[in-house]
């Protein structure tokens, strides 16, 4: 497994957390690799205590797996799971985008349409990374602004699984999701077209649960 940083001795819980997610959605640490508190809790220099607490929640987020007094390690990329986060997911966009698109500015808009700009660069270069990043900041404006806790911590809590089949298949040669459909989405809301955005919104999270139809 590749090094991971250290984290600064601040919200260590969920630092530690955000590095042991990121680090298995990433595949630094690879799906049926055993991971063990002490030696994680060494590598991002932290106590063992935040690193357990932060395998109980990854536990409970379906990425991670534990016997007691036996292991814990990163659960295989499952397709079933896969769907059923990708299909939670898609309705809270939904539900975000419905409330969002009466609300948005012109600024929002802006900032929508230069993520979609990062985005197609990205693909353009290959730069996974990139891509996903910029996806997020599109779709996190929406989420911004609907203001629906709820909603927001369910899409934090199931994209993990998404993003690490969708990470898989780039890997693999495949292609990220189209500009063009970020570009219909951000168009319906900048003319405040509700359904049209709702619409749109369903068909991009509905291609990511046919990425793992795909297995």
């Amino acid at each position: 497994m590749e090094p991971l940083r250290p984290v600064r001795r601040t919200l260590l819980r969920d630092r530690a957390y955000a590095s042991i997610r990121d680090a298995i959605v990433t595949g630094r640490i690879e799906p049926g690799a055993v991971v063990r508190d002490a030696d994680l809790a060494e590598r991002l220099g932290l106590s063992r205590a935040p690193v357990r607490e932060a395998f109980s929640r990854l536990v409970d987020e379906g990425l991670l797996e534990s016997k007691p007094q036996s292991y814990t390690r990163v659960t295989p990329v499952v397709a079933a799971d896969v769907r059923d986060a990708a299909a939670v997911v898609g309705a809270m966009h939904e539900l975000a985008t419905r409330v969002a698109v009466p609300r948005l500015t012109g600024v929002d808009v802006l900032a929508m349409r230069a993520a979609n700009e990062r985005f197609a660069t990205a693909v353009s270069v290959g730069d996974v990374d990139g891509a996903l990043a910029a996806d997020d900041a599109l779709h996190d404006v929406l989420v911004r602004v609907a203001a629906n806790r709820a909603a927001a911590a369910t899409i934090t809590r199931h994209t993990p699984l998404v993003r690490r089949l969708e990470r898989q298949r780039f890997g693999e040669g495949g292609s990220c999701r189209s500009a063009g459909l970020h570009e219909q989405l951000i168009d319906a809301c900048a003319a405040g077209d509700v359904d049209d955005a709702v619409r749109v919104t369903a068909e991009i999270w509905r291609s990511l649960a046919e990425l793992a139809d795909d297995d």
